[in-house]
This record gives structure tokens, sequence and C-alpha cells, in this order.
């Protein structure tokens, strides 16, 4: 949704932005192009840093590439001194590198190491959770997380599985979770998808601070600067929209919510790239 991010974020006038989960620098450069004089990208990922210098390159100058979670901005930017900023994006959710890029055991559509994080230099992979987590804990999680109504039956199945064996691989886990579900009509989604999904968010602890972080970026913004979030997902759509709503109030740090309702793609930005059919974006300004 560049477009919707330029529209939103006004990078013309220029100014120093943010951009919180960099990823693969698309953003990035599309406000560096339209306008920002300086950009600070942050991400935990440590390939999609390397990309991302790459494709950033030819703006080294104005660029600072940061391995850093994006709630950690506050600290980020306290680190350089720097006390205001004139806008910040936070494009959440896992990116197509991470998706796409083999050994890192987001997607069932290759069997390999069950990973899931998007920094793999610290913290418990799938694989460990799997391992170790009990039945109520992984159903639990399977029901808040993927929003699977046959978490328990599938809990129960992964138990029972992992004392035969270790589940170490993608492959494993998905086939698991398929003979445990009813078969849905054709075109549906993969029986295994909702359970991926919610040990991707538990790996990588997608939820937790999410409206701190909201907050934290909005103390940060000049008076009529904007922060843009994209999510992928009605748990985290659900969290932005609500932290906006509660920093309209008088007794926050007061913003403007532009977004009464999210913005989608346009059909033909899904028919480009069917992965942001789900995405929504909302947009709130600082009030001077």
């Amino acid at each position: 949704m560049t477009a919707e991010v330029l529209q939103q974020l006004q990078p013309e006038q220029g100014g120093l932005f943010v951009d919180c989960t960099v990823g693969l620098g698309g953003h990035a450069r599309a406000l560096l192009e339209r306008g920002a004089t300086r950009l600070i990208g942050l991400d935990r990922d440590e390939d999609a840093l390397a990309e991302a210098r790459e494709v950033l390159m030819p703006w080294r100058d104005r660029v600072e590439l940061v391995h850093a979670d994006y709630r950690a901005i506050a600290d980020v930017l306290e680190a350089r001194r720097l006390e205001q900023i004139d806008g910040a994006l936070a494009d959440l959710g896992v990116s197509s590198l991470q998706l796409d890029a083999p050994g890192r055991g987001f997607s069932f559509q290759r069997d390999e190491p069950l990973d899931m994080r998007m920094d793999r230099s610290a913290g418990e992979t799938a694989a460990d959770i799997v391992a170790r987590a009990t039945e109520r804990e992984l159903a639990d999680a399977i029901f808040q997380y993927g929003e699977e109504r046959f978490s328990r039956r599938v809990a129960r199945a992964i138990i029972n599985a992992r004392r035969e064996s270790p589940i170490v691989t993608t492959g494993r886990l998905a086939s698991i979770v398929r003979r445990v579900i009813p078969r849905r009509r054709p075109g549906r989604i993969d029986p295994a998808t909702r359970t991926f999904q919610a040990l991707r968010i538990w790996v990588n602890r997608e939820l937790d601070g999410l409206d701190r972080f909201l907050e934290a970026a909005v103390r940060r913004l000049r008076g009529g600067a904007r922060l843009v979030v994209i999510t992928f997902h009605s748990l985290e759509d659900r969290i932005v929209k609500h932290t906006f709503r509660a920093l309209e109030r008088p007794n926050h740090v007061r913003v403007r919510v532009l977004t009464k309702k999210p913005l989608v793609p346009t059909n033909e930005e899904m028919d480009r790239n069917p992965r942001a059919r789900s995405a929504k974006l909302r947009a709130a300004e600082r009030v001077a």
C-alpha cells in the first residue's frame, strides 16, 4: 500500500522519518524518493536489513539502518538524541523475505526446520515451543492467536505426536494439523494456516507491547506529524484501532485519527500482490 502510505505521511515536506519495520526497504525508498530528508529504518531481521541496505544504497548518506525491534523506537531515538520526528511507519507481520527464503520455517509450502523467528539471533524457535508447551498452553495460543475453533483438537494431536518423536519440521507439523481438522471446501485456506499463524505470533511476541509502541511513537511526533500502521490480521488491527481511539481522549498525548475506517488495498494491488489482500492501514496525526 505504498501510495496510501505516501498520501498519509506526506514526505514531500522533508524531515526525519522512521520506518519501524523497514523490511526489504520498499516503503523507505518511496519515502526518500518523495522527499524525506533523513530516514531511520529498524528491523529485527538481520537478513532483511542486509537487503534493505542494498536497496537504499543511493541514499546511504541520509539513511541509518538499525537492528532493533520496532517496539524499541524510543530507545533508538533517545540514543541518537532525537526528540521529535516528522513521521513514522510500522508495516507489521511477516515479510515476503521471511515467507519465501528457505530455512526460515514460516511456511508449510516447504518441509524445513520449524523456526519462525524474525530475529534469528535470539529467542525460542517454534520447535522449542511445540516441544515444551503444555496441551492447554498450545490450545489457548492456537485459539487466541490463530482463531482456530479446533484448537483443542490440534493441541491434543501435537502432544500425542511429540510423544513418538520431536516435531522439528514444518512438514510434520502441517500434516499433524491437517489430519485432525475437517476437510473444508476446495479453495479455502489450508487447515494448517491458523496454527502456523498462532505459533508465529507466539514466537515473535507480535501482540506484546503493540499498544505501548503506538503511544511511544506518537510521543515522538512533532505537532501535525503522522503515524501510519499496516496490519495483516484482525488481532493486530483491533489493538491499533482501540489504541488510536484512546489517544484521541484529552487525558492522553492527543492525536486525531485520520482513518475512521481502515484503508484497504485496491483490486489492482491485490491482483499484483495477493498477500496484500488482508492488509489494513490506519493513520493518526499528532495534535499540536
